[in-house]
């Protein structure tokens, strides 16, 4: 089937943005896109004129525009898994003071879906509709370690291990490893590997064909959470994820 290629660039420009980089000059696009100013601006206008992207009236620079976070809430909305789910992440919230993630796997990187705040979390950093990296997070090791070989090594083919900190999993060798660890122990942490003092603990949640559909993850402070804590907050989270996945056996899916 061809590509239309006016879509896919005005797909690839959409995906210049993230939290790290919220607006962009038309030149800095231009640069990245490797394409003429004169044709950038006519997909920008087009994105624009349907409310996809957004232009600062002070400095002219683009952003993503609104249209996109009610298309992405009307997806999230409509999952299933979530809805069922979100119980349970305000449950462990409050019994742990901590903030709960739910999240899938997207292409190479997981990504969530949902959260909620715990009183005694002074995390911010995450956001629904974050990417997450498989190497470096507790959910991305979840969502890899019960994948079929044959995926898993489709998954891992040209992955990039980033390095965020003196902690990181930086090869594949080291990564089959802990996978293989996540896989018996039942359960991924993520001890300062993403960011310095945060460390993370996920769950699997299974449908009735044993396959991994989504993580719960509990975000805590390395000094704030001491180790028993930890394991505590992991053996509330088997649980919810147990119940959960008793439930995700009659049909539910992502």
């Amino acid at each position: 089937m061809p590509i239309i290629q006016s879509v896919e660039r005005a797909l690839k420009i959409l995906d210049l943005f993230d939290e790290y980089t919220p607006e962009l000059k038309i030149t800095e696009i231009s640069e990245k896109m490797g394409l003429h100013k004169s044709t950038v601006h006519s997909l920008l206008k087009t994105l624009q004129e349907h409310s996809y992207i957004a232009q600062n009236p002070e400095d002219g620079k683009y952003r993503l525009g609104m249209k996109l976070a009610e298309r992405g809430n009307f997806v999230v909305s409509n999952m299933d898994i979530r809805k069922i789910a979100r119980k349970y992440l305000l449950d462990l919230s409050t019994k742990t003071g901590q903030t709960v993630h739910l999240g899938i796997l997207e292409g190479k990187e997981g990504v969530y879906i949902d959260k909620v705040e715990g009183e005694q979390s002074i995390i911010r950093y995450s956001r629904i509709g974050r990417r997450l990296p498989l190497h470096s997070t507790s959910i991305g090791k979840v969502l890899l370690a019960w994948q079929d070989p044959n995926e898993m090594q489709l998954l891992l083919k040209d992955y990039h291990y980033q390095f965020q900190t003196t902690n990181t999993i930086l090869n594949e060798e080291m990564f089959l490893k802990e996978l293989e660890k996540v896989k018996q122990q039942g359960y991924a942490v993520d001890d300062q590997e993403n960011e310095q003092g945060v460390r993370c603990a996920a769950v699997p949640i299974f449908n009735g064909k044993g396959q991994v559909l989504a993580a719960l993850s509990i975000s805590t402070l390395v000094s704030r959470v001491s180790d028993p804590e930890l394991l505590m907050f992991i053996e509330l989270l088997k649980g919810s994820c147990q119940e959960l996945s008793e439930q995700m056996k009659y049909g539910y899916e992502v």
